[in-house]
């Protein structure tokens, strides 16, 4: 993918540098090639005219990513458009574009809109608008399991009916419990295709929903906020609002979406605490959501329980994989950036991505450019890269390729993380459309900055990779965790899911629930300016587990005639039931009462740790006596996985493909030659990309001077090598100029401005500036 940049004043010009010549375009053709730019690789190619008529199936092949891989509203993409001011005030002009504006956040300066591809390139000619990048698919953490009884085993598993006989006239009433999914009562086809079971009204009146049927509990569930795209709706909401309801029956419910777009997803935990949820539940999570510190819905989070009091509770995720032999695979982290010094040939060839800088997955000796990963028949691979820096003050740009066996890319997503994204994440997608299982290799560019510590995690949901070259922690190298995003939050309380009942007298947790810890050494992202570090805190995750598994009226699948619903979504909502229960039982009881009464009553099952399990599986009786008694609670001692094998015996066992692709076949007795065995999967070229201009030296922003004229001296240099330079000063002309500039000044204010041009011809359009006064002193 392209990166790009842009500049502001009076006039906007694109220099195009010829031999000896420089030439100025008029304003609006600057203004149209500085849109383009704006829009992130993925999105310009979306917005081209041969692509943004395609069907959402073609559209999603074209740009890398399966069908389900951007998020969309019919017709429309959810993009996240950043501003350097002024995002609120834009949005009417967003909305002239003919987008929809679905959230908008003033600190972070940022817009969430739903657009058509042909509406895109308008989006991004808004004045003011820095970046405009996709919001890809969120993910919600559910699961599909085997069939079992008809109604929820979580109530007697975590002791909640034990609870409320225990204690009579608790059943959760005057507590509001807040739900966060992808809908409430908007699906129309169930998980399987056919017609959906129940709607609400149905649920009403059996009584798996409050309402009007005869109930103690007549108070309806509150839609504050409903999925602004229905026919994409499963109604996950509704059937976590069944599982509190089965537990804490008095509880009043309310919903509202998660699946409108990140900045929404924040905006609506604060609705749902302003409505008076005291306790809130989410199930969802999005790709970019940071994994090295809170995020906007983070910030969310930690608000409505520091600022409202809120007791909030969010599925830790399914992430968790196993390999054949048992190791937890789904995430590889690295302290330091290291350098192979060179790329694979299939990524060396794209000379526009300064592709010379791979990763060395290899914690050892050798080197390692490439690191393997089997991909099951039918399955989708999801890589989610980021790297340590904090959201608006990335100086690294790295990116992320995707090879066949053979060595031939066949994905690849590189983002311009500097100047457009200002996110440290890339998002890699691909399919593995075979009968049999498809052994990829990752390889990990750094386009340019840094070597910060990088971590990538495979959201797989449960399944679909089977095997990993790097599959255990080894020298400084980590592999396993994978709770992140907002459900990392210390002010969170993440739940991890275990099945609905014993297994031979054990307590078992689903090998799909995500394990832990989060490690955050950035402040939170509270606006649009570069969180400052912090002393690296590693956050104990996940904090409790609870019950999956369980029945609901009409979702998510049926297994032997009964529908079951799998997945830490599932865990988090029983959680919240309970911590309805104890707030019934003691009201003025805060956040971190209830935190410390379910963590000191919970249980831990043999045989797992605490990044597993957190401090155990909820105890309802317990936490109801816990919560009257103010106990101090139970903390997790969950560190970062150590070390398990040397360094040079990291590497698994087996062939995990070559990096060199195959060379042609020669010419046939017709004439030509024979594509590669893989031409179906090789990646067409990527176009050429401008140079990005770096002021390597620069005076100071005031120079003082006894003389009529002060010394300014610069030093230009690129993220590409062989580079020329030409320069402006004080608003004339672009001309020629040597990498270093020593110029005399006159008193006053002065600009410069430089931009480089490559050897393919290709001129920087977002030039390089630096302003500075000259002053006299007498």
């Amino acid at each position: 993918m392209m990166r790009a940049q842009s500049f502001r004043g009076l006039w906007r010009v694109l220099l195009v540098v010829l031999p000896g010549v420089a030439v100025l375009v008029p304003p609006s053709a600057a203004t149209a090639m500085r849109a383009a730019g704006a829009l992130s690789p993925r999105l310009a190619e979306l917005a081209s005219p041969g692509l943004r008529d395609a069907s959402p199936q073609q559209q999603a092949r074209a740009i890398g990513l399966t069908a389900g891989g951007l998020a969309r509203r019919g017709e429309r993409v959810l993009a996240t458009v950043r501003f350097e001011a002024g995002a609120l005030a834009a949005r009417d002009a967003l909305r002239r574009a003919g987008a929809r504006t679905l959230a908008a956040s003033g600190p972070n300066q940022l817009v969430t809109v739903a657009a058509t591809p042909a509406q895109l390139q308008e989006v991004a000619r808004v004045p003011g608008v820095e970046g405009v990048t996709p919001v890809h698919a969120p993910v919600a953490a559910a699961a599909t399991c085997p069939s079992g009884a008809i109604v929820s085993e979580g109530d007697t598993q975590l002791n909640a009916q034990a609870a409320r006989e225990a204690n009579p006239g608790i059943d959760g009433s005057g507590v509001k419990v807040g739900i966060l999914s992808d809908s409430f009562d908007q699906a129309t086809e169930s998980g399987q295709g056919e017609a959906i079971a129940t709607h609400a009204e149905e649920d009403v009146e059996s009584g798996d929903l409050p309402g009007a049927n005869g109930c103690a509990n007549a108070t309806p569930v509150e839609v504050l906020s409903p999925m602004s795209n229905g026919s994409e709706a499963s109604d996950e909401g509704r059937a976590m609002t069944q599982i509190v309801h089965d537990l804490a029956p008095g509880a009043e419910l309310a919903f509202a979406s998660a699946f409108n777009g990140e900045l929404a997803f924040a905006n609506n935990i604060k609705a749902l605490a302003a409505a008076g949820a005291r306790v809130i539940a989410d199930d969802v999570f999005y790709l970019e959501e940071p994994f090295f510190q809170d995020g906007p819905v983070a910030v969310a989070v930690n608000e409505a329980v520091e600022e409202d009091g809120v007791s909030y509770f969010s599925a830790a995720g399914n992430n968790n994989l196993l390999d054949r032999e048992g190791h937890s695979i789904a995430s590889w982290e690295t302290p330091k950036f290291r350098d192979a010094g060179a790329c694979p040939p299939a990524v060396r060839a794209v000379s526009s991505l300064n592709p010379f800088h791979c990763l060395d997955f290899n914690p050892g000796l050798a080197v390692d450019k490439t690191f393997g990963i089997e991909v099951e028949p039918g399955q989708t691979l999801a890589v989610d890269l980021q790297w340590d820096e904090p959201w608006f003050g990335v100086g690294t740009d790295l990116d992320a390729f995707l090879l066949n066996a053979s060595g031939n890319r066949i994905a690849e997503s590189h983002e311009d993380n500097t100047e457009v994204t200002q996110t440290p994440v890339e998002i890699l997608e691909w399919a593995n459309a075979s009968g049999s299982p498809r052994t990829v290799q990752l390889v990990i560019n750094r386009y340019a900055g840094g070597d910060p510590r990088l971590k990538f995690a495979l959201v797989e949901n449960g399944g679909g990779v089977a095997a990993v070259e790097y599959p255990r922690s080894s020298g400084e190298d980590v592999v396993g965790p994978t709770v992140f995003g907002h459900s990392g939050a210390a002010s969170a309380i993440s739940v991890g899911a275990v099945f609905r009942q014993a297994i031979k007298g054990k307590t078992t947790l689903e090998p799909y629930s995500s394990h832990g810890p989060v490690i955050h050494d950035y402040g939170p992202v509270e606006d649009s300016t570069a969180a400052l570090p912090i002393p690296e805190e590693t956050i104990p995750k996940p904090d409790l587990v609870a019950t999956d598994c369980v029945r609901t009226t009409f979702f998510a699948s049926v297994e032997s005639g009964f529908w079951r619903f799998c997945g830490t979504s599932a865990a988090a909502p029983h959680a919240a039931a309970v911590a309805a229960l104890a707030l019934d039982r003691e009201p003025a009881a805060e956040s971190d009462d209830l935190r410390n009464a379910l963590t000191e009553s919970a249980t831990k099952p043999s045989g797992y740790t605490s990044c597993e399990v957190g401090v155990g599986l909820i105890e309802a009786v317990g936490a109801l006596e816990d919560a009257a008694a103010g106990v101090a609670g139970k903390s997790s001692s969950c560190k970062p996985p150590k070390s398990e094998v040397d360094p040079e015996e990291a590497q698994a066992p087996g062939e995990w493909g070559s990096e060199t692709p195959p060379a042609p076949l020669p010419p046939s007795n017709g004439g030509g030659s024979s594509p590669p065995a893989s031409q179906e999967e090789t990646l067409p070229p990527v176009t050429p990309r401008p140079p990005r201009t770096l002021i390597l030296q620069h005076p100071l922003k005031v120079i003082r001077t006894a003389h009529r004229r002060a010394l300014a001296v610069f030093r230009f240099g690129s993220n590409e090598s062989g580079v020329s330079f030409a320069c402006r000063v004080d608003g004339g002309v672009f001309r020629p100029c040597p990498a270093r500039l020593a110029r005399r000044f006159p008193p006053g204010w002065h600009l410069v401005e430089a931009a480089a041009r490559n050897s393919a011809g290709i001129g920087d359009s977002s030039p390089a500036r630096y302003r500075f006064k000259v002053k006299t002193i007498r």
